[in-house]
């Protein structure tokens, strides 16, 4: 929260004792600064940048809101934890992740950020908690272990409960094939835990060779929508293997514009507040197509406490 120390103005108040007749009391208000991270992106899929806080606009719940903060690319501290599937149906490919993981961090990780490591298969381990020490994140890496099911929502539920005690920067990077065989959580469940955390989750979908019978496209289709809607992206580790779904995870992450506002004339008895990030300069092609692509997550709980799972 983000306090703030207004004059009382034309407001008819009791003095304070001691105060000087010409000094005025201090009312204190909190506010909660709305931070948006937002990716934008040509039709073409490149990456857009130089744009400038004029470029943007903002509206909550259809109402416009005032940007008071802008960043062109973040330098805020990144919590991220990587929650890798070791379910019979990925654990195969043990060597290949381990590897191209331990890659991923070494190269994205600066001394101020911080991140765990997780596994699902039946259940979810963590493997280590949020540190920068490289050896002890490689020695994680090494203690994968294969399983039969797949708690995927699991994963994405108690990940987002973790990082939802860190600050800046929140991001769950998934590495499954998309199927979710445990059941104990559901899709909603996990969704509206990443949202209330804040976390952006961005999806590596490690689809096999021979995509048949024991694919879960409905899994798929979900950790394509849960990045879309936290503001993250999903990448298919067959188009280019694990290293360059993590080199576009990493790219993603340095190239964000940090949007934040303090919401005003909100809307009465809303639970949940949509966002609505847009460059009106960009406007649409001749086929009414958008010129830019702008992701940023769907919006922010009044409530935000994470809640508990029963």
């Amino acid at each position: 929260m983000r306090k703030f120390f207004l004059l009382a103005g034309m407001m008819c108040v009791a003095a304070v004792p001691g105060m000087a007749q010409n000094q005025q009391p201090e009312l204190r208000i909190d506010t909660k600064l709305v931070t948006v991270y937002t990716n934008v992106t040509d039709k073409t899929g490149a990456i857009v940048g130089g744009l400038t806080k004029a470029d943007f606009k903002v509206s909550e719940d259809g109402r416009p809101q005032e940007i008071g903060v802008f960043e062109r690319q973040s330098q805020q501290p990144l919590a991220m934890t990587l929650a890798i599937d070791t379910s019979g149906s990925t654990f195969k490919d043990r060597a290949l992740e381990q590897e191209a993981s331990k890659r991923f961090i070494h190269a994205l990780l600066r001394q101020q950020d911080q991140m765990s490591l997780m596994e699902f298969g039946t259940d979810v381990r963590l493997l280590t908690s949020f540190t920068n020490k490289m050896q002890e994140l490689d020695r994680a890496l090494g203690s994968l272990r294969g399983s039969d099911a797949t708690a995927l929502y699991d994963a994405i539920y108690l990940g987002s409960q973790g990082l939802a005690r860190k600050d800046g920067r929140k991001v769950l990077v998934l590495v499954s094939d998309g199927g979710d065989t445990a059941k104990s959580t559901t899709y909603d469940q996990a969704l509206e835990q990443a949202l209330r955390a804040e976390v952006m989750i961005y999806s590596i979908i490690d689809v096999p060779i021979e995509a048949s019978a024991g694919r879960d496209l409905g899994g798929e289709h979900a950790l394509i929508t849960l990045a879309e809607q936290t503001g993250g992206k999903s990448f298919y580790a067959n188009s280019g293997g694990l290293d360059k779904a993590f080199q576009q995870v990493s790219d993603d992450l340095r190239t964000q514009y940090v949007i934040g506002y303090y919401p005003k004339n909100q809307e009465p008895g809303r639970t949940f507040h949509r966002i609505a990030v847009t460059v009106p300069r960009a406007g649409q092609d001749a086929s009414g197509q958008d010129q830019f692509n702008i992701r940023y997550r769907t919006g922010y709980y009044a409530d935000s406490q994470v809640r508990k799972r029963e």
